[in-house]
């Protein structure tokens, strides 16, 4: 088959070139008479620095595959950076068309080493690389501006694991380009995904990563390390290594079961707590919400935020156990005459034995504030311990020991009916 086509030169006359391809669509023989006739009377035009009179007279006598890996270098060199007409770029075009088209691999991979980055390639000839083999497919596929996100999600759907990593290397990956990789479920494609700052991937879609592959250690080694990870994703993500690391440490130590329930719950609620400070107030809705239909909004949590000074999170956790706005839990929490604690106390339905600890530490917050210095969160707690403990002791009950830990693991053992306040 054959296409022909004139056009006018650098100084205006005509000047004809034949593109000749054989049955198949491999270039004819002769290095490939479209190219040779191209270089013969079109691009030597172009006054390169690159591509000189020297190498189209050196092509003509000899089109071995590596000289054209060679000739295939320049002219894409050439095309990235001189300024070419018209009918210049044109040409050189229709030259990559038969270029990607070449059996030697070498050719094409020059062609693709060289035009990776290059935003004026024709859309067909960046694809056709892209469907190549490997070694030419996955420069264009990483770096390639011209590919669309309808080309890519083609790409995914349709081709190898090692496209589909090069797809989620790039620069900058769509939300929907995202979505595609992660239904791979394919670890070494999503670990990659993950890893890439420059991925837009939806909070859903990170949610689906922590069902899929979150028990993968190089799967959250990256989400970890992600710039920003939805505080209702990092949740999941905490509960699910947690439940890893209990089955580790069953597996490797004989504990019993109470006391590495236990560790593990501290461990877990810890995590949590600390990824809830500076969440804004939506993530924060979002986080106790979550925590509460999974059943880990546990009364040992709100009183450990409330401990450690996280009133943010207490505040939103007792809103979401007694069903009320966030508004109407603040000022119950805040009320100076102190019955609306008591009345949210009864709605978000906490341990009785828990009500004369969340009443101390109230009353803590309202006296005391940080102060800046160093371990302020530390001993901000530990002064609410100590009024806790106060506080129980005024009721005839006496702890063992003083820790933050020792307490929360006590305190649902506690036989403590409190009289309603006056």
């Amino acid at each position: 088959m054959g296409a022909e086509r004139k056009d006018g030169d650098a100084a205006g006359a005509n000047s004809q070139y034949t593109l000749r391809l054989e049955p198949g669509g491999r270039p004819a023989a002769g290095f490939h008479g479209g190219v040779r006739s191209g270089l013969e009377k079109g691009w030597t035009m172009a006054k390169s620095s690159v591509l000189s009179q020297a190498d189209v007279m050196a092509l003509l006598e000899d089109s071995s595959g590596s000289k054209r890996a060679e000739t295939a270098r320049k002219i894409a060199i050439e095309f990235n950076q001189a300024e070419l007409t018209e009918t210049q770029r044109r040409l050189a075009e229709d030259i990559f068309r038969l270029m990607v088209k070449d059996a030697e691999i070498r050719v094409r991979e020059a062609l693709s080493s060289n035009l990776m980055s290059n935003p004026l390639v024709p859309r067909d000839v960046a694809m056709t690389m892209a469907h190549d083999v490997s070694s030419v497919a996955l420069p264009v596929l990483q770096y390639s501006e011209v590919l669309t996100d309808e080309d890519l999600l083609a790409i995914i759907r349709s081709q190898d694991t090692e496209k589909q990593v090069a797809i989620a290397s790039r620069a900058s990956v769509s939300e929907a380009v995202s979505d595609a990789i992660v239904d791979t479920k394919k670890e070494e494609v999503v670990t990659r995904l993950v890893a890439n700052p420059g991925a837009d991937i939806s909070e859903g879609s990170l949610g689906r990563v922590v069902d899929s592959l979150g028990n993968r250690e190089s799967v959250q080694e990256a989400m970890v390390n992600r710039p920003r990870l939805p505080v209702t994703v990092a949740e999941r993500l905490v509960t699910l290594v947690s439940e890893h690391l209990k089955a580790e440490i069953a597996q490797r130590f004989d504990l019993p079961a109470d006391t590495m329930t236990d560790l593990i719950l501290q461990i877990r609620e810890r995590a949590v707590l600390s990824l809830s400070s500076g969440s804004s107030d939506d993530d924060l809705h979002q986080l106790v919400r979550q925590l509460k239909t999974n059943g880990r909004l546990t009364p040992s949590i709100v009183l450990r935020a409330l401990c450690m000074g996280d009133l943010p999170f207490f505040e939103a956790a007792m809103a979401e156990l007694a069903n009320i706005s966030i508004l109407n839990a603040r000022e119950l929490i805040h009320d100076a005459g102190k019955r609306g604690l008591k009345a949210l106390f009864d709605r978000a339905k906490l341990p009785r034995s828990y009500f004369p600890a969340l009443r101390a530490a109230i009353d803590v917050a309202w006296e005391t504030a940080y102060d800046g210095g160093d371990q302020d969160r530390e001993r901000y707690s530990r002064r609410m311990i100590e009024r806790i403990l106060t506080q129980y002791g005024d009721l005839g009950v006496q702890f063992e020991a003083d820790d933050l830990e020792y307490l929360l693991t006590k305190m649902n053992t506690l036989p403590i009916d409190p009289a309603p306040e006056a």
